[in-house]
């Protein structure tokens, strides 16, 4: 597949791919949430729809954040899996839910709270590698089947 980007910055190369209303949802989803298959992702309090939910997973597995697989007791699922390259996201993702939790409460107030959000905030890199540990973790119970 070719790919084309507005330009060389390396930022809006990166808005390029994930930037859009749906697809850091989709990684969320996946890395700490555990979906893995397209009725995970439309079952979810988010409602995405099934169109752009393919689109972006397409989008994603092209770009080799993810891949499509089967499950290994049910050759007719597709799973979603977060290769390294998805994985890399981690960080982004928990940066975004710390400076969420910080700067977006007065506008939201019903807004999720999460009492490990402090223990994240002081410990970003072991958050970092345990939530990515946890991922993998799930990645291999379900390969076991």
């Amino acid at each position: 597949m070719n790919h084309s980007f507005r330009c060389q910055c390396p930022i809006t190369s990166a808005v390029d791919i994930i930037g859009d209303k749906w697809t850091i949802v989709i990684v969320k989803q996946m890395l700490i949430e555990g979906k893995t298959t397209f009725k995970d992702f439309t079952d979810s309090t988010e409602a995405i729809a099934t169109n752009i939910l393919s689109t972006r997973l397409k989008n994603l597995e092209s770009f080799g954040l993810i891949t499509k697989e089967k499950l290994p007791h049910n050759k007719k699922t597709n799973i979603y899996l977060l290769t390294e390259r998805g994985l890399a996201l981690a960080p982004v993702i928990l940066e975004l839910t710390l400076w969420s939790d910080e700067h977006l409460r007065e506008f939201h107030p019903d807004l999720q709270k999460d009492e490990r959000l402090e223990w994240v905030k002081e410990n970003k890199e072991e958050a970092f590698q345990l939530t990515v540990k946890n991922y993998k973790a799930k990645v291999e119970m379900i390969a076991a089947g």
